[in-house]
Order: C-alpha cells, then sequence, then structure tokens
C-alpha cells in the first residue's frame, strides 16, 4: 500500500512541511532508511541522522528546531514517537482488514456463529457453539474449543490454543502458541504420598484491549474464572495460574509467574522473572522490579519493591549498597579491634608504673 505524505498528515493531525505529493511504501529507521519509506525523529541523539537519511517522510516534533536543510517532507506532532505508533496501528489494522474468509482446510462445527469479515486460516479449529464477532482473524493452526466466545476486531496469531467456555473479548490480540484456559495446577495430596487430581471446572475471561504475548499460559480457574481486565498487557512466556486476577491496565514482563488465586491491582508493573506467591494481594500501581520474589500481600499502592523476597525499592537499593561495602567495613573493624586492643595493653602498663 501506498501513501502521500497529505494522507498521512491528515491520519495524525500533522502540520505538512514539502512535497504533500511524496509517496511512501514502507517504514524505516531514520540512520537506515531509504527513498520510499518513512521515518521518525523522536531522540535527540538521532537529530545527525535528520539532515543525511534518505526518508521520503520524516515525522516530527512540533518543538523541534533545524539547524540545516532536510531533504525529506516533514510532518511535524506534538510527540513524534506516539504518532508514529498510532500510523503503526492503523497500517496494521488495514492490513488485518484486507484477510477475510475461509482458508481450505478448516473445521467449523455448524452450530458455531461467525459474524461478518472473520477470517480463520488453514487447519484452523472452531467448536460446538462458539461464537465469534466481527473482523476476528483467526489465522492458520488456532484451535477454539466449545462453548468458546470471541470478541469484535480480535486477533488471534497461529498456534493458540482457547480451551472449551473461554471468554476472549473485543479488540484482543494474542500472540502464536498462547494456551487459553488449560487446567489450573490443582492436586490435592493423599495419605500414601501420591496427588489426587481437583476437577478444574471455571474459565478464562480475558476482557478488551488486552494484548497477550507468544507462548503465554493462563489457566482456567478451578471454579469461577480466572481474570484478565481491560487494557492489561501480558509479554511472552508468562504463567498466570487459576482463579488469579490481573487489574486493568496492568504489565507484566517475560518469564513472569503468578500463583493462584492471587490478585493484581490495576496499573500495576511487573519486571521479568519476578515469581508472585498465591493467594496475596497487589495493591493498584504496585512496581515489581526484575526477579523479585514476592512472597506476601503488597497493601501499600503505588509503592515499588525489589528482591528476594520483595521488600521496599529505596530500601533495598541502600542495603545492596551496604552490602557492596562490607570488606572495607571488615578492614575498619579489624584495624579499631587492633588499635583498641593496643590502648588497653598501654592503659595496663601505666597501672603497673603507679
Amino acid at each position: 500500500m501506498q501513501f502521500s505524505a497529505a494522507q498521512i498528515a491528515a491520519m495524525i493531525n500533522g502540520k505538512l512541511e514539502g512535497n504533500p505529493d511524496i509517496l511512501v511504501n514502507n517504514f524505516g529507521k531514520i540512520e537506515e532508511a531509504t527513498s520510499g519509506q518513512l521515518a521518525f525523529l523522536a531522540n535527540p541523539k538521532y537529530e545527525d541522522f535528520l539532515y543525511s537519511t534518505k526518508a521520503s517522510i520524516i515525522l516530527l516534533n512540533e518543538s523541534q528546531a533545524l539547524k540545516e536543510k532536510v531533504n525529506a517532507t516533514l510532518i511535524r506532532v506534538p510527540d513524534a514517537y506516539l504518532a508514529f505508533a498510532a500510523l503503526l496501528s492503523k497500517y496494521q489494522e488495514m492490513m488485518h482488514l484486507q484477510l477475510t474468509g475461509l482458508q481450505d482446510p478448516v473445521y467449523i462445527s455448524k452450530s458455531a456463529t461467525l459474524e461478518e469479515n472473520v477470517f480463520v486460516g488453514a487447519f484452523a479449529y472452531i467448536g460446538n457453539l462458539v461464537k465469534i464477532g466481527k473482523n476476528v482473524k483467526i489465522y492458520p493452526q488456532v484451535y477454539i474449543g466449545d462453548e468458546v466466545s470471541v470478541g469484535d476486531n480480535t486477533v488471534i496469531y497461529p498456534g493458540v490454543k482457547i480451551y472449551h467456555r473461554c471468554v476472549v473479548g473485543a479488540h484482543v490480540t494474542i500472540h502464536a502458541g498462547s494456551v487459553i484456559g488449560a487446567d489450573g495446577f490443582g492436586f490435592a495430596p493423599l495419605a500414601d504420598g501420591s496427588f489426587k487430581k481437583i476437577p478444574q471446572m471455571g474459565n478464562v475471561v480475558i476482557e478488551d484491549y488486552v494484548e497477550i504475548g507468544s507462548n503465554a499460559t493462563i489457566d482456567r480457574a478451578t471454579i469461577g474464572s480466572t481474570l484478565i481486565k481491560k487494557g492489561a498487557k501480558l509479554d511472552n512466556l508468562i504463567q498466570i495460574a487459576h482463579n488469579v486476577e490481573i487489574g486493568n491496565n496492568t504489565v507484566i514482563a517475560a518469564q513472569s509467574g503468578v500463583s493462584g488465586s492471587t490478585k493484581l491491582g490495576n496499573n500495576v508493573m511487573v519486571g521479568g522473572q519476578v515469581g508472585i506467591v498465591g493467594h496475596i494481594h497487589i495493591a493498584d500501581g504496585s512496581k515489581i522490579n526484575a526477579q523479585s520474589g514476592v512472597t506476601k500481600s503488597l497493601k501499600t499502592p503505588n509503592s515499588a519493591v525489589t528482591g528476594s523476597p520483595a521488600f521496599d525499592y529505596t530500601s533495598s537499593l541502600r542495603s545492596q549498597a551496604a552490602a557492596r561495602k562490607l570488606p572495607a567495613y571488615e578492614k575498619r573493624i579489624l584495624e579499631l579491634e587492633k588499635l583498641v586492643q593496643q590502648l588497653l595493653l598501654e592503659a595496663e602498663g601505666l597501672k603497673i608504673k603507679d
């Protein structure tokens, strides 16, 4: 697809400087872009490339002053980075809208309902009583179990598995290989040392505007629902256990795990490789540093923790700083011990003379 500078400026409410008719058909980094590509400048570290780039169009902050002539057509916006992100989203949406219809072979139950402009890729499976909303894109080798519902404008990438009776909202993105609704890890210990499986009878509910990375796993609830609330963003390789609740607009980075029945509040930020134990509550706005182990509830909103077990972020940094100085402290203590010993000997010598 080709777009003119005038069309792009209209999409993002930008102010044009240069040729409004120049065309682009791709995106590029400002330091590498070629003719026919669009680039952006938001970081001042890359300003020198503004004058040497071969990009045809550049998105630029309104506040950016020019030190010399720029060959490209400029589109000025309040925030070039956000404008570029918005433009990428529009482009991706247009690409998705081009995908419609059913590839061959697919299996779709006669009792399933598919709304208009749905795309189903080859080797996908759609079970009994499934409901698929408008403009949904289901890529090849996706499995959607019985009685699942999927909201409008959702994109499900290749190899995703959604087990029976799970609910996926509108404008959701689930990346390749993720599994939604597998059994929660529920086993009761028996007297002989073996374990009896507890049936997992609940489901997973994913609300609107959630994005789930590749190879993430979200387990179904024992009873009730494992809940991923509106606007939450989950990175790749994340484990969400049964009956967990993830709050609105909470973000979790890769390789983190949340144990059963724990509730994360709204706008929580969880770093990579974080482990959170079960049956606790994480207050709204909490920030958990990478590789932290959270073993008890965080009750104070907007607090930050780090370490394992995790505790107050500032205190933890002070402790780490003190730990690095321990060899120096040990040396000073040994020197002080020698000095005290010497003073005691001298004092003893004075007593004998007296």
